[in-house]
Order: structure tokens, then sequence, then C-alpha cells
């Protein structure tokens, strides 16, 4: 399989998880994929309260510069380090 599928394959592999992964590991699935799919973060940050939001941005946000294909595979990576400590349904 190419990049793209094992990327695929990991995105839905992930939702199968038979915990919660940590907050931590959420942000960093999270900042993965968005700059693995569209890239350098080009959102507004958002307000102070918005706590979750500002966590989110910050993380994508620390992915500025990074290509799709090395997002792609440090994804990927996660995920199997995830499904190797947490295990699947």
């Amino acid at each position: 399989m190419g990049l793209k599928e094992d990327f695929d394959a990991a995105a839905e592999q992930v939702k199968n998880l038979k915990a919660k992964p940590s907050d931590q590991d959420l942000l960093e699935l999270y900042s993965l994929f968005k700059q693995a799919t569209v890239g350098d973060n080009n959102t507004e940050k958002p307000g102070m309260l918005d706590f979750k939001g500002k966590a989110k941005w910050e993380a994508w946000n620390s992915r500025k510069g990074m290509s799709a294909d090395d997002a792609m595979t440090k994804y990927i990576e996660k995920v199997n380090s995830l499904v190797a400590s947490l295990g699947v349904n």
C-alpha cells in the first residue's frame, strides 16, 4: 500500500481503540491529521476562553512547515504505538 492508503487505514483504525487515548495523544493525532490533510494552519486563533479550541489550534500550528508526507508518516507511527499500548476492538 501507498502512504495515503496506510494513512487512511490508520485513521480508521484509531476509531477502534479499546480505550480513549490521553488528551496529549489526542492533540498529537489531531495536529498530525490536520497537517497531513489541510497543511499549515491558516485559521484564526480561538479566543482565550475556548480552551479546547485553543489547545487544538496551538497543537496544529506547532506543525507549521511539516510536509503532508511527514505528517502522514508520523500519524501512522502514532496510531501504531497507540494500537500496541491500548489494543483495538
